[in-house]
Formats: structure tokens, C-alpha cells, sequence
């Protein structure tokens, strides 16, 4: 029986300048994509290169060999001697590397539980897999499985609903105070990149109207052209918050940009209508006065934070309930591996049914011949029925039995009790069934 295992190193296992090693040659997937193809011990092989983690999933004839192999490859891509290499990387074997894989696919092993790119990250390494061939039955059913588990995860708990970025904290403060943002106007003040990435989450979820003002104009027309808004001067400052909902406080300044002064005469012009000002500027680049003032609500990077870290909280209480998911989906894959050495003999308990089907019809071809089209289909569907129905007793004890250690005696007394010792049982499954 063929073996899975996994061999990778990650942030929590080696520090960055030693995984970029990996990552660094720009020919690496077809280094080792030719490396799976080229060894008769390996069957089926994938990769999966991000920022965070460099592993090697494979399917082996010989699993201390094929470590062996695996080993190589590192140290080959990343110019390691195997002492350097040993303490910097973690080995799963068997369902240990179906958990793994699991849980990685649904962010569960993430530097930040429940962010939704890596599952994207696995499904493209699985995509470069097949295209050049390196996958099989065993990690197509594996891949399309994790899969199945991140979707599930992702549907059944509340592991990714919670912001745990500063960035997506802002959006979803601003939801609490203005529960739809859709139709809302917002002011983005600098041109930095962590303003910037919040503005794409306030565009994502419904902002009609963005304006950027920095103290570069040339800066603000670069950054508004990039996320369709207008692009203004400091010197507007002022007016442009008279007319936003929404003010986001990104700049380097030494300062408050954003005055008391500036705030309380927008306020006067904006008859009441509330004001969410968010200042992610470190230091402060709003007068932290502003918060006194009457529907307005001023909430600075320390308030952020206090909302991630209680929504990282909540992800991980969510995770213990996603952990339950994955034991349970690599319960049913190790179920499924069983049974795939049983595939075979069932295969050729099928194969010589059809055979005496096929025989003793055209022995009693003379008699078939006498009937019409529809008699001959009733006469076909009958016979294979009799036949699946004989068939199904020993089919389904021999997948009951599967993973016993008994199992290989009863897989010969069924070869011989129908007599298909002698038939060469290769088990042709189709990829991805």
C-alpha cells in the first residue's frame, strides 16, 4: 500500500531568510515537478510555495526512501547541507499528513487563523500539479477533499467573520455606526499602504463615493487613480470632511492634520449627521478632542487593535469547532485509502460478471435474435441485475474488512472461491475518482 507524507517547513519552524532559500530559484516548480516524474519510488507529488511556508506532499512506494528523497530536493533547491536542513523542517506521514494538509487549506495553521488566501494558494499549487501530471487517484481525492473541509469550516463556523487586520477593523466599525455603507462617502487623508488597503476594504463593501487628499497632489492623483476616486490637496481638508461619513487618517506627519477647530466647523454644516473619523497614524494625526464633539466618533490604531485582539479570541474558540470538522473529514479519506486495496479484486469480480455475461448471451444468440428491441434490453437489464445481486454480498464484505489486518486473506479466498487468482488485477481507476 502506497504511503502519504509530507515534508515542509514554515514560519514557525524557520525563520524567513531560510524559506526564501527555497522559493528563490525561479525554475523550482519544474525542478521538482521533473523530480517527482523522474523517481520510480514517488507515484504522485505536489507543492505548495507562499510567503509563509515551503511543503512537499507526496504518495510513495517506500516512505523511508522517499524521505530520503524529499530531503534532497530541499537541500538541493535551498543550498543546504542535511545537518542545516533537519532541525528547520516537521515530517507528517499517513493521516498525520492529511490533518496537516486539512488544516492548512482551511487557515487553520495560518500566522493569522481564518484569512482566506491561502485556500486559494493550495488550489492553484493543486492546479499547477495536474497540469503537469505529478498528481494520481490518491492526492486528486486528497486535494478536492481539503477542498470539501475549508468549505465546510468556512460555512459552519464563524472562524473568518471577524476583522483581525487594523484595516478590516475600520470597515467593520463603520458598520456598527452605519450599518450599510452602501451610497456613504469616504475621505482617505495620506497615501499610505495601510490606508490604502482600508480604502479597498470600504470600496469592497458598498462606498460610493472616495476622495484622497495628501500633501504630495502628485502622490493623491496616483493612489485615486488607482482605486477610482478624486484626488485633492490638504488645503482642502476642511470642506472635503464636511462632505464625508467616513474620514480615514493615514499620513507621517508630525502633527494633527485633522484639527478640533476643522472638525467643529464641518459639524456646523453638516446639521448633525454623523461623523466616523478613523486614525491609524502613528503618532496621531487627529486632535484627540474631536471625540467630544457631538455625533462625531474618533477612534484611533489602539482602538483597532483592541477590536482585533478580541476578534482573534473569537477565531480561535471558532477554531476549536473547525478542528472538529478536520477530524472527522480525515476520518472518512484514511476510510476511503482502505478501501483501495480492496479496488482491484472488486474490479476483477465485475470484470469476469460482465465476461459470463457476454458469453452466455452470445451462446443463446439464436434465441436472442427472436426478440424484439425491447425484450432484448429487458433481458439485458435482468441478467446484470442477478449478476450485481450475487456480487454484492462478498463486495461489501471485503470494503467492511478494509484496514483489517486479516483483510489480504480474505481478498485471496475471494480471488479463489471465483476464481480470479489468475486474472492480472491492476486496479485501472480513473484520476480524480
Amino acid at each position: 500500500m502506497a504511503d502519504i507524507f509530507l515534508v515542509g517547513m514554515n514560519h514557525k519552524s524557520a525563520p524567513v531568510e531560510i524559506r526564501e532559500r527555497l522559493a528563490m530559484d525561479p525554475d523550482h516548480p519544474s525542478k521538482l515537478f521533473q523530480a517527482f516524474r523522474a523517481s520510480s519510488n514517488i507515484k504522485e507529488g505536489l507543492f505548495f510555495s507562499t510567503c509563509n511556508r515551503f511543503e512537499v506532499l507526496v504518495v510513495t512506494k517506500d516512505t523511508e526512501l522517499g524521505l530520503q528523497e524529499v530531503l534532497k530536493l530541499f537541500s538541493n533547491l535551498g543550498g543546504f547541507s542535511p545537518s542545516e536542513i533537519e532541525p528547520l523542517i516537521y515530517k507528517k506521514i499517513g493521516p498525520d499528513a492529511v490533518r496537516h494538509m486539512f488544516l492548512v487549506a482551511s487557515s487553520l495553521d495560518s500566522m493569522v487563523i481564518g484569512e482566506p488566501q491561502i485556500l486559494g494558494q493550495v488550489k492553484e499549487a493543486f492546479r499547477l500539479a495536474v497540469q503537469n501530471k505529478t498528481t494520481g487517484v490518491i492526492l486528486n481525492r486528497l486535494m478536492h477533499r481539503a477542498f470539501h473541509t475549508a468549505k465546510r469550516i468556512r460555512t459552519e463556523t464563524g472562524i473568518s467573520e471577524s476583522a483581525v487586520s487594523v484595516s478590516y477593523a475600520a470597515v467593520e466599525l463603520a458598520k456598527r455606526i452605519f450599518q450599510d455603507l452602501k451610497g456613504r462617502s469616504a475621505l482617505l487623508v495620506g497615501a499610505g499602504e495601510m490606508g490604502e488597503l482600508a480604502a479597498k476594504h470600504f470600496i469592497k463593501n458598498g462606498i460610493e463615493r472616495l476622495g484622497v487628499a495628501n500633501r504630495s497632489l502628485e502622490k493623491a492623483i496616483e493612489l485615486a487613480s488607482s482605486l477610482r476616486a478624486k484626488a485633492f490637496g490638504l488645503e482642502e481638508l476642511g470642506e472635503l470632511i464636511t462632505h464625508s461619513d467616513i474620514v480615514l487618517v493615514s499620513t507621517g506627519a508630525r502633527d494633527y492634520v485633522v484639527t478640533y477647530e476643522m472638525v467643529k466647523a464641518a459639524g456646523k454644516k453638516r446639521r448633525d449627521k454623523p461623523l466616523f473619523i478613523i486614525d491609524i497614524s502613528v503618532p496621531r494625526n487627529v486632535d484627540p478632542r474631536v471625540n467630544k464633539l457631538d455625533n462625531v466618533y474618533l477612534y484611533d490604531i489602539d482602538d483597532l487593535k483592541g477590536i482585533v485582539e478580541l476578534n482573534l479570541n473569537h477565531r480561535r474558540m471558532e477554531a476549536l469547532k473547525a478542528e472538529r470538522i478536520v477530524e472527522e473529514e480525515v476520518y472518512k479519506y484514511m476510510r476511503w485509502i482502505e478501501t483501495l486495496e480492496v479496488v482491484p479484486t472488486i474490479i476483477c469480480l465485475k470484470k469476469k460478471a460482465e465476461e459470463i455475461i457476454e458469453s452466455e448471451l452470445r451462446k443463446s444468440r439464436a434465441f436472442v435474435q427472436k426478440l424484439d428491441d425491447e425484450e432484448r434490453e429487458s433481458l439485458n437489464i435482468l441478467v446484470r441485475s442477478i449478476a450485481e445481486k450475487i456480487l454484492n454480498d462478498p463486495i461489501v464484505f471485503l470494503k467492511e474488512k478494509s484496514g483489517d489486518d486479516s483483510l489480504q486473506i480474505y481478498i485471496d479466498v475471494i480471488q479463489k472461491l471465483f476464481n480470479i487468482n489468475q486474472l492480472k488485477i491492476e486496479g485501472k481507476m480513473s484520476r480524480g475518482e
